[in-house]
Parts: C-alpha cells; structure tokens; sequence
C-alpha cells in the first residue's frame, strides 16, 4: 500500500509530534520525581528534627532520678523512635518503637553525637539518625532520635510507575490528537491538492478554494491562484499570437498563390510575367520580414540575452535609421527631420538600440499620411538621454493608448502599408530592446495630432553642449 504525500505528511508530522511530547514529558516526569523526592527526604528530615524536640515536652526527671513521661499512655506504637543517653553514654531512657525497632550502630553515634542527620545503611531499608545534645529540665542529655526511610522510598516507587505508567498512555493521546490535528489542518491542503489536480489547460479558470485568506494556508492558495492567473493570460497571449501569426502568414502565401494561379491561366507577354514575379516576390518579401520580425521577437521571450557595449552617438544613430528609411518617406512626400538638441552619447548595442529606432521612424512613416512630417529629436533630461519620434499622423485615440505595445495590435482605422510590414510588431520589438538597455518607451502627449514616442536611456551623457543640429 503506498501512501499519498499528504497522508505521509501526516504521519510524519504525527511521528513528530509525538517525539516532542515524548521528550517533554519524559523532562517533565524526571523533574517532579527528582522535585518529590528531595522534598520527601527533606520533610523525613523535618520530622527527625520534630520528633528531637519530643523529650522536652513528653519526659521528666523521677525522683529515683531516672526518666519518665508525663503520661503513662504517651509512650505507645505512636511515640517516635527515641532513646535518652547520659553525657557518660549510659542508657537512661528508650521509647517502645526503639526497643522493638533495632537499628545496628546507634550506640556509636550516640557517643559521638554531632547534632547531625545520619544515614544507616546496613539495615534494609535504611534508618536516618540525629543524635545530640539537649537539656531535660536542668540536666544535658544525649538524645537519639531514627526514622526509617522506607516510608518515603515506598511513596518514591509508587511515583515512578504512576509515572512510567501514564508516560505511554500520554504519548498515546499525544499520538492521538495530533494525528486529528494535523488531519484537520492539513484538510485544506487536500482540498486544494485535488482542486490543482483538475486544473488543465482548458480549464485555467479554475481556482484553489480558500477558506481563510488571512492564515498560512489561505495565503498559500491566494498565491496559486494569482500564479494560475497568471499563466491563464500567458496562455490566452499565447492562443491569441499563434493565431495572428498564422493568420499573418496566410495572407502573403494566399496572395502568392492567387497571383500564380492568376499568371498561369493563359500565356502573357514577358513583361506582364514580369510583373506577376514581381508581385510574388513583393509579397515574399513583406512575408520574410514578418519572420524575421516574429524571429526577434522569439528573443524577447527567451531571456536574457547578451548584448555588446559600444559608445554610441544617438543623434548619429538617428540620422542613421532616417537614411535607411528615407527612400519610404519620399514615396510619401513626407518630411523626416533629425534633431539634436545635445550631443548624447550612451553605451549599448548599436545593432538592437537601431532596430528599435527602425521600427518607431518605420512605424510614423507608415501611419503619416502623405506630406507629413516625421521629425526625430535627440536630447540630455534628467539625468538620461531622450529619443522622440514625433509625427503629424492621426494619433492614438485615448482608450487604445494602453495597447499599443501589445503584439499585433493596430488601432482601427489606422492606415497601413508595405502588405505584411504592417502587421504590429513593431512596437513591442522596440519596447523589448529599449527596456533590454534598461530604458523605457513610452507614448507621450503629443500635445496635437500625431503621435510621440519616447525612448528615455539612463546613463546617457552630453559629449559637448552645442548648438542644435538638424539633419534632413
């Protein structure tokens, strides 16, 4: 039979449970034996003292000048065990208890009385003596009293097995409820074992009971369920990107096939060949650069990634991307400006810090209409460089400002061009590789129409304050 892990939880904590008790009551069972018996010895050793005093108040001198008591009826099997020696060690006086109860060595002690509690040992079981002086009426006297210890060694044994007897039906109760406790406490967590155990991934929406948030277990369960919370949107950001990149990509390979089919269904001229190829190659291309853009985004969720440190020029940077993407703005009879207000320069890698400037410029171009303006403004605030992309397009409307970051997203009504390109990448490929520098994008007020976007890179530093520089 194999036991679960709550049940071998159980157990053990029952097994320690039970170790703990066993410990404490063995520590509490050896403190009040030792605790009774010292004060069983000490009141023993009351009682000699006690019955030391006997003689003054029980015994007198006869005028034949021997000793007797007041009572004729006090020296009976209740009177202590007493004997009255002379200073001479003569034999003068002895109780009936001391004639009928012989303890071996008394004689000796008697002589060399030191007011002083002895243990006798030779007899079983042991007899405690205190032999010293005292005065009856106006004469010393030796005086000897004993008690056996027998009495206390018998209230000693029946101590220890109560003792010995109630430490196991302790443990057992001990073992006993603590198997109940942990059954009950450990019931949540049972609860919440098979709860967890039907969670799947279709069934995300699922959470852990929790029947007390504010204990250990309660919290536990809370933090579950904001982890199962938090995979349900990874998955449903998941469902959602696979499905957009299929859909992504279905487009161009249609719109390749539907050319084909359409050039093939009866001959043309080379030129009109011409132009079919060419329409196939311009959707292969916008589809390439979907996957290379779907394949740096696969980086940005796989960690960590190493990149290179370089000085960089940001405005050079920027007059950089604005050279690549110029020939795009002059299909569009846009206007793309580079400004420096300082000259900033950072540390980064040139290669991811330009795909991001790539895709912000790549992304007011498209969504400026034609003669537009994109102008890109470089500058030293706070500590830290600053890269603006400013446009004169339609702008974000206010409730979708949030979303812009998110894969494939693109607002409604929003223009796009370049077939694939457009596809909503873009933005989260630039907000990765700022955030990678350990920067920040942001989308700004534009105070107007259009858009701007913020790339904010601590660190930065001003190579020499300068007059403003623009490049066309």
């Amino acid at each position: 039979m194999t036991l679960g892990p709550i049940s071998a939880f159980r157990i053990r904590l029952t097994f320690w449970n039970v170790a703990v008790m066993v410990a404490i009551l063995t520590v509490y069972a050896g403190t009040v034996f030792v605790v009774v018996s010292r004060n069983g010895s000490e009141s023993l050793n009351d009682r000699l003292r006690a019955d030391f005093q006997w003689p003054n108040e029980m015994l007198e001198r006869l005028p034949d000048g021997s000793l007797g008591t007041f009572d004729a009826s006090a020296d009976t099997d209740a009177s202590p065990w007493l004997r009255v020696w002379s200073l001479d060690g003569d034999l003068l006086y002895s109780t009936w208890n001391a004639q009928r109860s012989l303890v071996p060595s008394v004689d000796t002690l008697a002589v060399d009385a030191r007011d002083a509690i002895v243990s006798v040992d030779d007899v079983e079981p042991p007899w405690r003596v205190l032999s010293g002086e005292s005065r009856i009426g106006d004469r010393p006297y030796v005086i000897q009293v004993a008690r056996s210890e027998g009495p206390m060694r018998g209230e000693r044994v029946e101590l220890l097995l109560v003792l010995l007897l109630g430490l196991p039906v302790g443990v057992a109760l001990a073992g006993l409820g603590g198997y109940s406790l942990a059954r009950g406490a450990l019931a949540p967590v049972r609860s919440m074992a098979d709860r967890a155990r039907s969670i799947t991934a279709d069934r995300l929406g699922d959470r852990l009971p929790v029947e007390n948030p504010d204990d250990e277990l309660g919290r536990l369960a809370t933090v579950f369920n904001d982890t199962l919370t938090r995979l349900e949107s990874s998955f449903e950001q998941m469902r959602r990107f696979t499905s957009d990149v299929s859909h992504e990509l279905r487009t161009p390979l249609t719109a390749i096939r539907s050319v084909g089919e359409v050039g093939l269904r009866q001959p043309k001229t080379a030129a009109a060949y011409r132009q079919v190829i060419g329409s196939m190659l311009e959707e292969a291309d916008g589809m390439t650069r979907l996957v290379e853009r779907l394949l740096m985004l696969s980086r940005t969720g796989a960690g960590p990634i190493r990149l290179s440190s370089e000085r960089i020029d940001l405005g050079g940077l920027a007059a950089d991307v604005v050279g690549q993407l110029d020939v795009l703005a002059e299909e569009k009879r846009q206007s793309v400006r580079v400004e420096r207000l300082r000259d900033v320069t950072f540390d980064g890698d040139r290669l991811v810090l330009g795909q991001a400037l790539i895709n912000l410029v790549d992304n007011a171009i498209r969504h400026t209409p034609e003669g537009g303006r994109v102008t890109v403004l470089v500058d030293h605030a706070g500590g830290g460089g600053i890269v603006d992309v400013v446009d004169t397009g339609p702008g974000i409307a206010p409730e979708l400002r949030d979303r812009v970051f998110d894969r494939f997203f693109r607002a409604d009504g929003a223009p796009a061009s370049g077939g694939s390109a457009g596809v909503g990448l873009g933005l989260s490929i630039a907000k990765w590789a700022v955030e990678a520098h350990g920067g920040r994008l942001t989308l700004e007020d534009s105070g107007g129409a259009g858009c701007r976007f913020r790339i904010t890179l601590p660190g930065a530093s001003v190579a020499q304050a300068g007059p403003l520089h623009a490049v066309s």
